[in-house]
C-alpha cells in the first residue's frame, strides 16, 4: 500500500517523469534483471521508484552497498533511502550522471533502467545514455524497459554513440505489458575502449614509477 499511495503522489505530481499507469511488476522485475549476477556489481539503477527492481537485484545476489539508486523523484529518494539504508541514493537527474563519482570511480557490471525514455526529449535521452556508458565497463549492459513496440533509444542515437540494441525478454503480465532491451557498445568499439584502458593503465604505471625513482 506505501508502493502504491507514494507512486500516486508521484504521478499526479509529475505524470511525464512517471509516464506510467502503477508500479513495476514483479515480473518485469525478473526479466530487466535477469542476465544480473553478483559478479556484475557494482551496479546503477536509473529510476528506482518504488524499488520493485532494486528487490529483484538484490535477489540476484548484488550486494546492497554495491548498488547506487538514482532517483529525481524526492517522495521516492526518501522511501529508497528508508529501506535500503546501505546503497547509494542519489536524487538528481539521470541525465547529469555523466558528472557523478560513484563507487570511487570503479567501473559498473550493469545499468537497470525504469526512465520513461519514450516520454522524454531525445537530447535527455542521449545525454543518459552516454552517461551510463560513461560509468559502465567495456563489457558492460544497459537494461531498459518499454511499452512501447520497439527500442525507446532512437536508431539514430544508439548509431551516434556507437551502441546496439536487443530485446531479450518482455512481462505480458506487466500492466501494461513491457519489453526489455539489452543495449551495449558495439564490438569495435569495446575492444578500442580496452585499449584506451590499457594505455591509461600504462601511463599511470610509468608516471607512478618515474615518481619514486
Amino acid at each position: 500500500m506505501t508502493n502504491v499511495v507514494t507512486f500516486l503522489r508521484a504521478l499526479i505530481s509529475d505524470p511525464r517523469r512517471v509516464a506510467a499507469i502503477a508500479p513495476s511488476s514483479p515480473a518485469l522485475a525478473s526479466a530487466i534483471t535477469a542476465e544480473i549476477m553478483p559478479h556484475c556489481a557494482p551496479v546503477i539503477e536509473l529510476g528506482p521508484g518504488t524499488g520493485v527492481f532494486t528487490k529483484a537485484l538484490l535477489a540476484r545476489g548484488v550486494p546492497e552497498d554495491r548498488l547506487a539508486l538514482i532517483e529525481y523523484g524526492p517522495n521516492f529518494a526518501r522511501m529508497l533511502q528508508a529501506r535500503y539504508p546501505r546503497a547509494h541514493v542519489l536524487q538528481m537527474d539521470a541525465a547529469h550522471l555523466k558528472s557523478v563519482e560513484l563507487f570511487g570511480g570503479e567501473s559498473v557490471g550493469a545499468v537497470i533502467s525504469g526512465l520513461p525514455l519514450l516520454s522524454m526529449p531525445e537530447d535527455m535521452v542521449a545525454a543518459i545514455m552516454e552517461g551510463a556508458f560513461a560509468h559502465l565497463r567495456a563489457d558492460g549492459a544497459f537494461y531498459q524497459f518499454t511499452y512501447g513496440l520497439r527500442c525507446p533509444v532512437r536508431r539514430a542515437t544508439l548509431d551516434r554513440l556507437g551502441l546496439k540494441a536487443v530485446r531479450i525478454g518482455g512481462a505480458f503480465a506487466n500492466m501494461p505489458p513491457a519489453s526489455v532491451y539489452r543495449i551495449r557498445s558495439r564490438p569495435q568499439l569495446r575492444v578500442l575502449r580496452k585499449e584506451s584502458i590499457s594505455r591509461d593503465s600504462s601511463a599511470l604505471q610509468n608516471l607512478t614509477a618515474s615518481g619514486t625513482t
